[in-house]
């Protein structure tokens, strides 16, 4: 038996593993997180740039188009990490992603503080559109690579990128009331700057490994665990500073402890890193062992190469590919390339799922505030439900990715079965919304943030597991430009439509549950439609997952 690969007594090889990858890119994703921050400068886009509702929800789907529409994030991933043509890795679209975020914030704050005249309203959703692109950069780096690099927990750690993607707005958020409270043009020049600085710092750690150890699912657990805890402060926090008004020393003091749980993970690698180190000299001692051979190769702890009997392992060897060729229809479980993957109707019933659900909570979230203020919520709550919508988008993202994998390999469920029970129950937080009742908002968006959040981590893997790995980047980004398709529709067209329908004349403002009620019930019976889709393709792929999804990945359990 050889040694591991991955193996390399060097300083700079024992920080280049999976896991340090790993640490790197949860760190980038807790700061990119701005998008769901839309709310807090708004205000002043309003403001400054006279915008009635329409145009801001326009705006705000010009960030929901560049935030979802990431085909080219994906393809270049793809043409970066081949293993026919290397020429660079993932650190290239992360640099990518960091100019674009730079450039497009920096130009709004510009244009909010007078620095460049006041541009027409399609150049401020370029603007919008170019710095929210830019996060398709840097999820697609970061989920694809942990895909590549846990290819048999793919649930769990799709699950966690996402989710910590989804706390970055709570995380944001504290920023924002520790440092530039009441600032929001402050806020928007650190949005500028804060992302593109963490990702150029961290962007070279971010590496593909291609081995496989025994012990990962321990590991992820942790990181797991801190993201629990991560959140459950968070949401204290959040409550907290609801109830009471919180004195600048008692944030200061709540901000600090976020730090230390935010540079938490690495505690995770190094421990990871020792128990490799452990177990590569108990390796060595026993190969100078007179033990039989066989014993031990049944005694070693670690699995000393990459696993070649998995459904979900990196890019196939030539002799497979041109057996697909010849084919030209692979099968599900293949590795299809995005042409392939749109001539199945798995693809076409993901994407339209993706723009119900994703559509319907991206409707949501960025109207929050418009909703808050017409049903006579202060600043305060209207900033407090912000917060709270990234908890729970983070819950969802977390909580799906982690527990459709644990039904998955103990009982075999097929994965779309968690599509349909989520988007099932978003139509009830629709309907919670609409009511208009006291409270309801809280309620309606607990239940829409979860469902929400879980469809982030669903579809990437059900996609992965559908289509391939290989290709993942380019596939799954282009069934999420359904999100901004649905998003367009119930923004403008029913949202922003019946808005400024229902308000009066002075200041275009509406006050009432008439303002959204219809709106909310129009998305409720869009996420009831998706879920029947939904329901299809369970029936359709549940042959597929019990027949090779769920024996692979027992198989892999077991081995």
């Amino acid at each position: 038996m050889d040694l591991d690969p991955d193996y390399n007594p060097r300083f700079k090889a024992k920080i280049n593993t999976k896991w340090v990858a790993t640490v790197a890119s949860i760190w980038i994703q807790c700061t990119s997180g701005s998008l769901y921050t839309f709310a807090i400068y708004s205000t002043v886009l309003k403001s400054t740039q006279g915008y009635d509702q329409s145009s801001l929800d326009l705006v705000s789907v010009f960030k929901d188009v560049g935030a979802n529409v990431g085909i080219l994030s994906g393809l270049l991933y793809t043409s970066v990490t081949s293993t026919r043509r290397r020429c660079g890795g993932p650190w290239v679209v992360l640099l990518a992603g960091a100019i674009q975020c730079f450039a497009g914030y920096f130009l709004m704050w510009l244009t909010v503080v007078g620095v460049l005249p006041k541009p027409p309203l399609l150049v401020m959703c370029l603007y919008m559109l170019l710095a929210a692109h830019a996060m398709t950069f840097f999820n697609t780096a970061n989920v694809v690579t942990a895909v590549h690099n846990f290819p048999n927990y793919r649930g769990t750690t799709v699950g966690i990128m996402k989710g910590f993607l989804g706390l970055s707005g709570a995380i944001l958020i504290q920023v924002y009331q520790t440092i530039f409270r009441n600032k929001p043009t402050a806020y928007l020049l650190l949005l500028a700057l804060l992302p593109p600085i963490t990702t150029l710092l961290l962007m070279s750690f971010v590496t593909i490994s291609q081995t496989t150890e025994d012990d990962q699912k321990k590991h992820l657990n942790g990181l797991s665990l801190i993201a629990l805890v991560m959140a459950t402060y968070l949401m204290a926090v959040i409550i907290v500073g609801n109830i009471f008004s919180l004195q600048m020393s008692v944030r200061i003091t709540i901000f600090t402890v976020l730090i230390f749980l935010l540079l938490s993970p690495i505690s995770v690698a190094i421990r990871a890193q020792k128990e490799k180190s452990y177990r590569i000299i108990k390796y060595l001692l026993e190969q100078n062992s007179p033990e039989d051979e066989q014993n031990r190769s049944q005694a070693h702890f670690v699995d000393m190469g990459p696993s070649h009997g998995n459904y979900d392992e990196l890019p196939a060897g030539a002799d497979q590919e041109r057996d697909m060729n010849e084919r030209k229809t692979p099968e599900w479980g293949e590795n299809m390339n995005l042409f392939q993957a749109m001539c199945t109707t798995g693809f076409w019933f993901l994407f339209v799922t993706t723009a119900c659900g994703m559509g319907s909570g991206l409707a949501t979230v960025n109207n929050i505030s418009q909703i808050g203020g017409s049903l006579g919520y202060t600043i305060l709550e209207t900033n407090t439900l912000v917060s709270l919508w990234s908890i729970w988008n983070f819950l969802g993202r977390f909580g799906a990715g982690y527990i459709s994998d644990y039904f998955l390999c103990s009982l075999g469920w097929s994965r779309p079965l968690f599509i349909v029970v989520t988007l099932a129950s978003m139509t009830v937080g629709h309907a919670v919304i609409a009511s208009g009742l006291p409270g309801a908002l809280y309620a309606g968006s607990v239940i829409v943030g979860i469902c929400y959040g879980s469809q982030w981590s669903l579809m990437p893997t059900i996609a992965s597991e559908i289509f391939g790995a290989v290709h993942l980047g380019t596939i799954f980004n282009t069934i999420t430009v359904a999100g901004p398709v649905g998003s367009y529709v119930l923004s403008v067209w029913v949202v922003g439509y019946i808005y400024d329908k229902e308000a009066s004349d002075d200041g275009n403002m509406c006050t009432g549950t008439h303002c959204f009620m219809l709106s909310f019930f129009i998305m409720a019976a869009s996420t009831l439609f998706g879920a029947l889709v939904a329901l299809a393709l369970f029936l359709r792929t549940r042959n597929f997952y019990n027949n090779v999804v769920y024996r692979r990945v027992a198989n892999t359990i077991t081995r």
